[in-house]
């Protein structure tokens, strides 16, 4: 019986094989237009897609990345909200002396001092390793390098990099300048 059986099956198979070499002998048809067509849509494309270049740069334009004094206090967002001031002696309209307003107190002179004076507030909790990489805990949140955040003094803003975590120190970056410190304060 099996042998019946698989005597059909090729037959069956052999018959299939015949039918589709006889049918399906015929070129089929191609999805692509001719030659002269497709070079007009690739010259087209070729237009659309090509850019002029850009005209020259003026050589004293200020990088809009790193702007100059960034990190000054912008005057319309301190003190000058809280109302009108009134006029100045001779009505010039500047502020008038006053003996009662507090001086704001002298921001560092360089950048080094900036960073030395922000890092000295800065203390994290702790460091750990995740996944072989060292992080510095700060309010339970894990930094790793390179990281950047903003700190603030005197109403000013700044941006600092964390450059190298240590086991027992990290170091930071503002302005090229570079500073480390131990990651517990001894008090």
């Amino acid at each position: 019986m099996t042998q019946h059986l698989l005597f059909r099956l090729g037959f069956a198979g052999g018959s299939l094989l015949l039918a589709s070499f006889a049918f399906g002998a015929g070129k089929p048809a191609s999805d692509l237009q001719p030659p002269n067509q497709r070079q007009a849509t690739v010259d087209l494309a070729l237009q659309l897609v090509k850019r002029a270049p850009p005209g020259p740069l003026p050589a004293d334009m200020p990088s809009p990345f790193n702007p100059a004094d960034f990190d000054k206090h912008d005057p319309a967002e301190g003190p000058a909200a809280a109302g009108p001031k009134p006029a100045g002696p001779a009505g010039g309209g500047g502020p008038a002396p006053s003996a009662a307003a507090p001086a704001q107190p002298a921001g560092p002179a360089t950048d080094r001092e900036t960073l030395e004076m922000l890092a000295s507030q800065i203390t994290p909790s702790g460091m750990i390793m995740l996944r072989g990489t060292p992080r510095l805990i700060f309010a339970n949140k894990p930094f790793e390098v390179g990281t950047r955040f903003t700190a603030s003094y005197n109403n000013q803003d700044y941006e600092l990099e964390l450059v190298a975590i240590d086991r027992t120190t990290f170091t930071l970056r503002y302005r090229g300048e570079e500073v480390t410190r131990p990651i517990r304060p001894v008090r």
